[in-house]
């Protein structure tokens, strides 16, 4: 009988592929499934400090994996768990799917016999700066749990354990992330209301978040999960051209609006002068990229890029690099305003001239300058879209989206906007 060493653990996504085609500079995606977007150096920073090092050490406790347990395996060159459908983990939990694969290492789909019931279980790869990561995640997800009595907002976290030099944090079963239900969607939107009732529990846990003095820093469709996986498929009347007999003539609605957010990894507590790179691309604020240092307002932009795919099925800025992502910005929402132009730091000053962005003199290419003049007004786009509600939708995103963080609508200031009002009809 072998003797194995438990402790618990949450979950994690990657950038995904994007509909324009990739150009010289853009970077080689991974699988779906993601790590925070961002060195988990900064991450590890806080583990350093001793924070959270005397809590962590009274969660470990033993355990014996009795008889079935999987043979050893070395784990692959990057460090990840190598296992086999139907092996167990540890005694409790044995291991029935693989739910996806990122950055951080797997998350797997397994039957939990104690609670007979399934989980998720992200296990990390067997580094030192992911293990350090996913302590603070844990420590996080334990802070939130500890707020979050009716667990509404947030993934919950069932415990964690350390199996084989692996951490690994069981959570929750949930469905799909809105990124993959876009996906099996084939990238068409979400009904305005199931859009309205999304938005509107996206920004109250952003608001809980806040109130804790926590930002998470890598909101996107990825990280946001429908509770439920049940769906139902409705004709799709802006493709009513195309016979019923054509699957394509429908799409898919899901039955809840409900979700939860995850990947808790790249959350950080509030302080001064926070300038290294956070959230991936798509949702990335200007302040970030500009260097100007940043906070709360940063997951308000995410949340404001979110609400228009959820409305158009496709990514509002689709781009791989700096200064095509600022001359989207400002295609879509106007001029940048001079102040922030001025305040630019060493590494971002190349993206500035004559006090306006280096546009289109500094595009790498002409398929950038191509991809930027295609993208319409804000206001158009979601007209496209959106046959009802688009006014109060137009002005929420705009306060959402606005470019001085100073500015920004705070996450509690955007739930009292009309778009939110209660005379609409909740799902």
């Amino acid at each position: 009988m072998e003797m194995e060493h438990v402790t618990i653990f949450p979950i994690t996504h990657l950038d995904r592929p994007r509909k324009r085609p990739r150009f010289g500079w853009d970077v080689p995606q991974a699988q779906v499934g993601n790590f925070c977007g961002q060195e988990v150096g900064n991450v590890a920073s806080y583990a350093s400090s001793g924070a959270i090092s005397d809590h962590t050490s009274s969660l470990f406790v033993k355990g014996v994996a009795q008889n079935g347990s999987p043979p050893w395996r070395e784990d692959d060159k990057d460090g990840h768990y190598m296992f086999a459908l139907g092996d167990n983990l540890t005694s409790r939990y044995k291991i029935h799917n693989k739910m996806g694969e990122g950055t951080f290492g797997q998350v797997l789909e397994c039957w939990d016999r104690e609670r007979k019931e399934m989980v998720a279980i992200k296990i990390v790869r067997g580094i030192k700066k992911y293990k350090e990561a996913a302590m603070i995640e844990i420590e996080v997800l334990q802070q939130l749990g500890k707020h979050d009595k009716g667990g509404n907002r947030c993934v919950q976290i069932r415990n964690w354990f350390d199996y084989r030099n692996h951490i690994c944090i069981v959570f929750e079963k949930l469905g799909p992330s809105l990124y993959d239900f876009l996906r099996k969607n084939n990238y068409r939107s979400f009904p305005i209301d199931h859009v309205r009732e999304i938005g509107r529990q996206l920004l109250e846990c952003v608001a809980f978040m806040h109130d804790l003095h926590m930002i998470h820093t890598d909101l996107k469709p990825e990280n946001i999960l429908l509770v439920s996986s049940d769906y139902v498929k409705v004709p799709d009347y802006k493709n009513s051209t195309r016979s019923p007999k054509d699957n394509s003539y429908y799409k898919r609605v899901p039955k809840s609006s409900a979700i939860k957010v995850i990947d808790f990894g790249s959350t950080t507590y509030e302080r001064q002068d926070q300038n290294y790179i956070v959230s991936t691309r798509h949702y990335r604020a200007p302040e970030v990229i500009l260097g100007l240092g940043w906070s709360y307002p940063c997951d308000v932009w995410s949340v404001g890029c979110i609400l228009v795919e959820l409305c158009t099925g496709e990514a509002l800025f689709q781009t791989h690099e700096n200064l095509e992502h600022l001359a989207m910005m400002e295609r879509v929402l106007g001029p940048m305003p001079q102040n922030m132009l001025k305040r630019v730091d060493r590494h971002t000053e190349k993206y500035v001239r004559r006090g306006r962005l280096d546009w289109p003199e500094g595009a790498a290419s002409r398929e950038s300058i191509k991809a930027v003049l295609k993208l319409p007004r804000l206001q158009n786009l979601v007209m496209q879209h959106v046959d009802h509600s688009a006014g109060d939708l137009i002005h929420l995103l705009q306060g959402l989206l606005r470019y001085d963080p100073m500015d920004r609508l705070t996450a509690r200031e955007a739930l009292r906007h009309p778009f939110f009002a209660k005379d609409h009809r909740r799902i």
